[in-house]
């Protein structure tokens, strides 16, 4: 279980690594794979992409925290109910600061890191985009 890849609408590849602190989350979000999503920008929470309708996780947090790195994941899950990003998923392509805690269990290769801040600039310029996220062969 090493990773994941976005696919944009344009084709472009973004590779991400699990975090080995993150196991359940990671294990979980693999057995997600594949699907699609329409990410908009964050309004609150600085350089950040994210949706509020992720596939659950029924799992608890791990690894959270509301202040994150450029690059990494973060995943809401649905234990415990009072948190606010439960079913929630965002990705940090710069600086910034989640609304409550989240599971943080991946980041990007840093080879890939220019893409994804590539990313993040044309959805906030440009508005949503349907990502697709596939298992890293």
């Amino acid at each position: 279980m090493t990773g994941f890849i976005i696919r944009t609408s344009g084709n472009t590849i973004i590779r991400f690594r699990y975090y080995e602190d993150a196991p359940v989350t990671s294990q979980a979000f693999a057995a997600l794979l594949p699907f699609n999503r329409t990410f908009m920008h964050a309004r609150m929470s600085g350089q950040e992409i994210w949706i509020d309708n992720a596939p659950e996780l029924d799992i608890m947090q791990e690894n959270a925290s509301v202040f994150t790195e450029p690059g990494e994941v973060v995943y809401g899950p649905l234990k415990p109910a009072r948190t606010k990003t439960s079913n929630c998923m965002g990705i940090y392509y710069g600086e910034g600061k989640g609304l409550d805690c989240c599971n943080i269990f991946a980041k990007v290769f840093e080879e890939d890191m220019l893409l994804l801040k590539e990313l993040g600039e044309t959805v906030w310029k440009q508005g949503m985009q349907e990502l697709t996220f596939e298992g890293l062969v």
